[in-house]
């Protein structure tokens, strides 16, 4: 593949070269336009394994893109550019451990393969644990409708990371609910296993808390809408989190930097 380095950038084909940009990375690159038709694809026997591949992929996008709904609200603060590719590439993983049905049907079954979400840093380039090292406990109900996140009290200029300049930071309690998908041969298509169940969340904050003096005890209860009466075909994501801020006046003015979101566990 070649990389271009001069003045002019543009995407599309121009003759027998392609010229495109890669999410990601910097610069433009170019290479050889040719590969199959839609058509071949589609129908040709040749490319049942691509037809396999590509329906398994949409699952896995469909999975990742729930997951990352039912936290929307802290996004745009605490993901990298990389989050989807890397949760997509966490469901195929996911979805490769389903041994009961046939390539290209295979279920996303988060339920049953916990272990590969627990422990997800949002921002890979920041890390909850190295922002946050106070002692704290999560507990969450037989039921999975509600968690306790407790912070005990803590200096935080000894067990937090703060960005220069914050003067307050702020716990966050997130649980969300992520259905299995599996394959609907009648539409050809992956589904949520559970769509009522299926991007339920809520996220509780704690009040504003001082960076320059002792904490007392925080406690951050997350119940989830009308608490409903899971299936066994749902994962629960217990996510916690830290936001930091500067406080001018009377109003607190959420930092970019330093904020960080981890899946604690999976239920």
């Amino acid at each position: 593949m070649a990389r271009q380095k001069g003045h002019i950038k543009y995407v599309g084909t121009l003759g027998e070269v392609r010229h495109f940009k890669i999410k990601g990375n910097e610069g433009y690159f170019a290479g050889l336009k040719g590969g199959p038709t839609g058509e071949q694809v589609k129908t040709a026997p040749s490319f049942i394994r691509t037809r396999e591949n590509m329906s398994e992929f949409a699952a896995c996008a469909n999975a990742g893109k729930s997951l990352r709904t039912g936290l929307s609200a802290l996004m745009k603060q605490m993901s990298d550019s990389q989050l989807t590719g890397r949760l997509t590439a966490i469901m195929k993983k996911i979805n490769i451990e389903d041994g009961s049905e046939a390539r290209g049907q295979r279920a996303v079954l988060v339920s049953q393969q916990p272990q590969y979400l627990k422990g997800l840093d949002f921002n890979r380039n920041i890390s909850f644990n190295g922002i946050f090292n106070a002692p704290f406990s999560l507990a969450v109900t037989v039921d999975r409708n509600e968690s306790t996140f407790s912070v005990y009290p803590f200096n935080p200029l000894n067990y937090l990371n703060i960005p220069s300049g914050a003067t307050h930071f702020r716990i966050i309690n997130a649980l969300s609910v992520l259905s299995d998908f599996v394959y609907n041969p009648t539409t050809g298509a992956y589904e949520p296993a559970e769509p009522g169940f299926n991007e339920m969340s809520n996220i509780t904050y704690s009040d504003y808390t001082a960076v320059d003096s002792l904490t007392p005890l925080i406690e951050v209860i997350s119940t989830l809408p009308g608490a409903p009466t899971l299936t066994t075909n749902v994962a629960v994501l217990a996510s916690i989190c830290i936001e930091f801020y500067q406080q001018v006046g009377s109003n607190y003015y959420l930092f970019n930097a330093g904020n960080a979101l981890k899946i604690q566990d999976v239920l």
